[in-house]
């Protein structure tokens, strides 16, 4: 059976933390930037966890399982 290839936007994207939960940056980086309020900039500023729902997938997309 062939090995399954990592999917390569996936791992500049996503990280895996040390607890094995994966973390990504929030949307909203690169578009009208300007007219950002200083509440929606911090709001971006944090990352945040992937959904439980969607962890295997994303997993499977790392090679991870």
């Amino acid at each position: 059976m062939p090995k399954i290839k990592t999917h390569s936007g996936t791992k500049k994207r996503i990280k895996l933390t040390k607890s094995k939960r994966l973390k990504r940056w929030r949307s909203g980086h690169n578009h009208m930037l300007i007219k950002k309020t200083h509440k929606r900039k911090m709001r971006l500023k944090d990352s945040t966890s992937v959904d439980k729902t969607r962890e295997y997938d994303i997993k499977r997309l790392l090679g991870m399982k």
